[in-house]
């Protein structure tokens, strides 16, 4: 008998990943589709459609189903071993939406294993274009939903978030003022990691609470859909949307399609898909009190947070490993770009003389420091660059070259440690000591 293992997937926005582990947590197979190379026929530029408008940005959901055909097939090309699968489940990009038009149930249920997919499901959409989380056309709606529920702190404390443009129930408000008969037509609203989970389920698979929590409908506290918000967005939005349940559900086993089509053990699980940020969250194994920080082009924070206060800038999310407690998310547009324009003026282009330049100066900088904001930051809201000096003075010229490397390090950890802490991060007198 053939050993267990497991399937984690992702569907990002420029590629559909898959890797299979075993009972050591081995990576024993790994493959992805990039949408872009792998389906040009679906004209993409980055996994997405960028529309004229400049604000409303879009992928096929069709490509998504397309791209999961052609991974299957080339995991059984490879010889890949379906049989040993004792359990899946996955990741989605956060805030994108999927709209299933009504009667696709049958669809999903019944797809023959004789066909791909996507050639089952092709007319089961309403809404052939997915808003996705790169879309920032939604400003009204974010504006009349903050109304509604008495003002962007209320909406936060509710959900976790004031209106995003982004966020899915923004998304859905736009969808049903501008097309109530598209609307009308659909019978479930998914999110990516919802939609992903459905297709091997055979069935609509739940909306989960860390997921959900992107969406500025979902209670966090409760782990309910919030009525008021929901009624700000749509009518009759609820039974769209589903129950939403905890983010490690066993939400039922793996389609029959799967089994006759791949050779999966009809025994195998699907477990609830969540989104890339939870699962991120997750995946690093993090424990109360952990903050994990990506340094990309954006800076990401992640923390875990037992009593968290939601304010106007960053997220609360329902935690995906322990439903009673909460991750926060905040993200810093002013990343790695800014940190290599510093890294260009003041180090010759090279990381090690700025690590150099970095280490020659103390801790503290000498009471000097930085702020640096090339393009208009989300946390907080501010464009510039800012210096200032020990006796708390607004510096306009440049510090010297060192200082300038250490107040620029120094500046982004103390606002991500501020901006933590509003959200109700501790930090220990350990750490401290630390």
């Amino acid at each position: 008998m053939a050993a267990p293992c497991y399937l984690g997937w992702d569907f990002s926005t420029q590629q559909l990943k898959v890797i299979a582990i075993d009972e050591q947590l081995r990576v024993i197979y790994e493959d992805n589709v990039h949408f872009d190379k792998d389906l040009p026929e679906f004209k993409t530029q980055g996994g997405v459609y960028i529309h004229s408008d400049r604000l409303t940005v879009t992928s096929p959901v069709l490509m998504w189903v397309k791209a999961l055909d052609m991974i299957l097939e080339k995991m059984r090309s490879s010889g890949f071993n379906f049989s040993q699968v004792r359990a899946l489940s996955g990741a989605g990009q956060q805030h994108g939406s999927v709209y299933w038009k009504k009667g696709s149930i049958q669809s999903l249920k019944n797809a023959s294993s004789q066909l791909p997919l996507h050639q089952s499901l092709k007319a089961c959409f309403s809404v052939s274009n997915s808003p996705i989380w790169m879309d920032s056309s939604t400003a009204s709606q974010c504006s009349a939903l903050e109304k509604a529920v008495g003002g962007a702190q209320r909406l936060a404390s509710i959900t976790g978030s004031r209106a995003y443009e982004r966020f899915t129930g923004n998304q859905i408000a736009k969808i049903y003022s501008q097309n109530p008969e598209v609307y009308m037509q659909t019978e479930r609203i998914s999110l990516v990691s919802s939609f992903a989970a459905s297709l091997f389920l055979g069935a609509y698979a739940p909306i989960d609470y860390s997921d959900g929590s992107g969406m500025n409908l979902l209670d966090i506290w409760e782990k309910v859909w919030s009525a008021s918000c929901l009624d700000a967005c749509a009518p009759g939005l609820e039974e769209k949307l589903g129950g939403p349940v905890p983010s490690h559900s066993v939400v039922g086993p793996i389609s029959s399609y799967y089994s006759q089509r791949y050779g999966f053990s009809p025994d195998c699980k699907v477990v609830a898909f969540t989104g890339d940020n939870p699962a991120s969250l997750a995946g690093m194994r993090l424990q109360e009190g952990d903050i994990a920080i990506s340094l990309g082009t954006s800076d990401t924070l992640f923390l875990w947070i037992q009593e968290p206060t939601p304010a106007l800038e960053g997220h609360i999310l329902c935690n995906p490993v322990d439903s009673r407690t909460y991750m926060a998310l905040l993200c810093f547009k002013n990343g790695s770009l800014m940190r290599e324009r510093i890294r260009d003026d003041c180090a010759s282009g090279s990381w090690d003389e700025f690590s150099k330049a970095l280490s020659s100066t103390a801790a503290g900088n000498n009471g000097n420091l930085g702020f640096y904001f090339d393009v208009m930051e989300i946390t907080p809201e501010a464009v510039g660059i800012h210096r200032f000096n020990r006796d708390n003075q607004k510096v306009v010229s440049d510090f010297p070259k060192e200082v300038e490397i250490r107040a620029l390090i120094e500046g982004q950890f103390m606002a991500k440690r501020i901006h933590a802490e509003k959200l109700g991060y501790k930090v220990s007198k350990y750490d401290e000591k630390a």
